[in-house]
């Protein structure tokens, strides 16, 4: 019988060591913080490895407030303003990491999303934090001075307890509900969740009209009620997906319409009507194919009962343009957490102190990263909030 081992006792203890576990460990470390990461995976930062197409989209030049969905949109004010994007590239580039930037100001790795994790490694190891990996944690309960978290074979008490293990999304990375499951424990309120940046899917009607035109993409404008994105969309077998859709998908919820543009900036009424009078002959699929893929054009023109434009009246022309310029599509669902990007919703924000990221009613208690209801737009806005409320914390427990 081996004799009953005693709690070891460290300042900080994270759980989760993904990308905002580990930049929150570094920060408090370094700030002389004895520091315990605690993860079920088998390797830190799984998700950042698979991110960016393995590149790593690790922030956004342009990233602000404006970037975010949030039930309170002024809360991630304060932490985004205390570290910027530039800051995290100074980070980046003190570690001789080549980037690039691709359009509408991401940043990616010129090499591969491994060598973010190897920086924040290095950084933890700076640090002198521990990550204990493979780690499954069976209960954590408040104490006199602090916490006492129970693993499968340890226990440990801390100070100050910081919940960093992201949203449900992505379950094949190890992406669960635990991080809500410990702010339902201490009596914190949870914004519903729901999946985000995701494929949206067509109802059998459509799936049946639209059925060959997966792997087809093109440049649209897509919009819900006031809110528009000008990126590329992507046919799929399911729906539609690619950048403008991810994007809308944050604003979207069941039972609603979203608007689409095939061709932005374009008169497509005005050169109809130009056709019709300098090329009578030409028909209604011939005439899109100088605005959209052949298939396309072939697949919005097959109810047009018209076969030259020369045949088609005024309304014709108008209800035409309607499909090409003001597609009203009702998807039937997302491809719910299986293939969304990142969770919205999460702790809310109102339990929070939004300069240090801690429980009002738990002191010692902090939720950063992807478990709070702040979810940012497609393009390294999601890695910017990690960063900057995984600082704002770790500088927090600094001076506690």
């Amino acid at each position: 019988m081996h004799p009953p081992m005693h709690p070891q006792n460290y300042d900080v203890i994270i759980i989760g060591a993904g990308a905002a576990g580990m930049m929150c460990g570094a920060r408090a470390g370094q700030n002389g913080c004895s520091v315990l990461i605690l993860d079920k995976a088998k390797s830190a930062g799984e998700k950042i490895r698979i991110s960016g197409g393995g590149r790593c989209n690790f922030t956004n030049i342009h990233c602000g407030p404006e970037n975010f969905l949030s039930q309170n949109p002024h809360f991630c004010k304060s932490a985004l303003a205390g570290y910027t994007p530039q800051d995290f590239i100074e980070l980046v580039e003190a570690y001789g990491i080549a980037w690039h930037e691709k359009t509408l100001g991401q940043l990616f790795c010129d090499e591969r999303a491994g060598q973010i994790i190897d920086m924040l490694l290095a950084e933890c190891a700076k640090a002198q934090n521990e990550i204990s990996l493979q780690t499954d944690i069976v209960s954590m309960q408040q104490q006199d001075q602090g916490f006492l978290v129970k693993t499968t074979d340890r226990e440990y008490n801390c100070k100050s307890l910081v919940i960093a293990c992201g949203g449900p999304s992505i379950p094949k990375m190890g992406a669960s509900e635990f991080g809500y499951q410990v702010a339902r424990q201490f009596g914190l309120k949870i914004v519903q969740p729901r999946p985000a940046l995701v494929p949206l899917c067509f109802d059998p009607n459509l799936k049946e009209q639209f059925v060959g035109l997966s792997g087809l993409s093109l440049d649209v404008e897509v919009s819900h009620d006031k809110t528009r994105f000008r990126e590329a969309m992507l046919f799929t077998h399911r729906g539609l997906s690619g950048p403008a859709i991810l994007q809308i998908s944050s604003y979207w919820q069941p039972g609603e319409t979203i608007q689409i543009d095939m061709a932005p900036d374009r008169d497509i009424l005005g050169a109809l009507k130009t056709a019709r009078r300098n090329s009578p002959k030409q028909s209604p699929a011939g005439f899109l194919t100088q605005y959209l893929p052949g298939r396309l054009a072939k697949t919005l023109t097959n109810k047009v009962p018209a076969a030259r434009l020369a045949d088609m009246s005024d309304a014709a022309l108008q209800e035409l343009t309607y499909a090409l310029k003001a597609w009203q599509v009702q998807p039937a669902s997302s491809e719910g957490f299986k293939k969304a990007e990142v969770t919205l919703g999460g702790v809310s924000t109102h339990e929070l102190s939004s300069s240090t990221m801690q429980a009002k009613l738990v002191p010692g208690l902090y939720f950063i990263g992807e478990v709070v209801d702040v979810t940012g737009h497609l393009g390294g806005h999601n890695f910017q909030w990690a960063w900057a409320s995984a600082t704002a914390c770790g500088n927090a427990l600094s001076t506690s």
